[in-house]
């Protein structure tokens, strides 16, 4: 026989269950906010502003961007961890801020357990690129030029932890050279002070680098693709440039506070591959050399996988960076 406390605990699960499901019904009621780890204008901020406002169209609800810079995207995947997980808060991550983080600052509050996947919604390029006036017209220059000049050169990134940082990490590590790697509260700021030349280059995604490059504000360099990109077609890739060992092709997704319903988490996905369909949307990707993900890409446990496969390979690359 169950006990009237057993029948009591059955009932407030029951009736538990019954508020989520109702509540993943009318969702949503009320705008949503999509936490940006890193200043306005970077690659994550671009992409999470042509995806949000399409995500919204589909839902019927206004996506709020909100950029919480800081710790290399930690300190705002802090502030999504601890959110109500009633899918009113997300966030869009990359394999710097959802993966090597975890590595490099070991002590954080949150987990990857923190979170649950919603969808990958873009594959990026990286690209180094250089001050206009830097003394090197090709990378087999810039590389003979950095190994005569240990440590003197610099390049800026958006912060120690960043998909822009691994690009930086890969690329010095691939050439073999001693640069002094700069990190900022976002891939704007550098590409700022790249533009300006107070900085010799900045590691960048095509996204937010693609511009400045056609603008002739900065000089491409290299892009870790095995393709040419169309909006850079001068832009050797690694391969051709002489160092196929480089390689940067990244990931961006969206992310949930642990505990968010299943049946929100599918409302989100849902929303999400409808907006990254748009016409919209693939207009301002192909103008920023960002690919959408492929059609079986899109579901939530493809972006774990990522996530588990990156967070294991930036441990090995990345074990001494930890508590820097």
């Amino acid at each position: 026989m169950i006990s009237f406390v057993t029948r009591r605990a059955l009932a407030a699960f029951a009736a538990l269950v019954f508020a989520n499901v109702a509540s993943a019904q009318d969702y949503p009621k009320r705008p949503i906010n999509m936490i940006v780890p890193f200043a306005a204008g970077g690659t994550s901020d671009v992409i999470a502003r042509a995806v949000a406002e399409q995500m919204g169209i589909a839902l019927g609800q206004t996506i709020v961007i909100e950029n919480v810079a800081g710790a290399g995207g930690s300190t705002a995947l802090a502030r999504a961890s601890r959110a109500e997980p009633d899918g009113y808060t997300i966030a869009i991550g990359n394999a710097g801020t959802n993966a090597a983080t975890y590595t490099i600052y070991p002590k954080l509050s949150f987990t990857p357990d923190s979170f649950v996947p919603i969808a990958m919604v873009a594959k990026t390029f990286g690209i180094i690129a250089l001050r206009k006036d830097f003394p090197a017209k090709d990378l087999k220059e810039f590389i003979a030029y950095a190994k005569a000049n240990p440590g003197k050169i610099n390049l800026g990134h958006a912060g120690l932890g960043s998909s822009n940082y691994l690009i930086c990490k890969s690329f010095v590590t691939a050439a073999g050279i001693d640069a002094t790697l700069i990190g900022y509260r976002g891939a704007a700021p550098a590409l700022t002070d790249a533009v300006g030349g107070q900085i010799d280059g900045v590691c960048d995604a095509a996204a937010s680098v693609s511009q400045s490059i056609n603008d002739k504000l900065v000089k491409g360099l290299v892009v870790g693709s095995t393709v040419r990109l169309a909006t850079l077609p001068d832009l050797p890739t690694s391969a051709e440039a002489g160092l196929p060992e480089f390689e940067a092709q990244g990931w961006n997704g969206l992310f949930a506070p642990k505990g968010t319903p299943q049946a929100v988490i599918a409302k989100l996905n849902a929303a999400a591959r409808t907006a990254v369909e748009t016409e919209a949307v693939k207009n301002r990707f192909a103008d920023l050399s960002t690919v959408a993900p492929d059609a079986d890409e899109h579901a939530p446990d493809v972006l774990q996988k990522l996530v588990t496969r990156d967070v294991e390979k930036y441990r090995k690359m990345l074990a001494d960076d930890a508590n820097k």
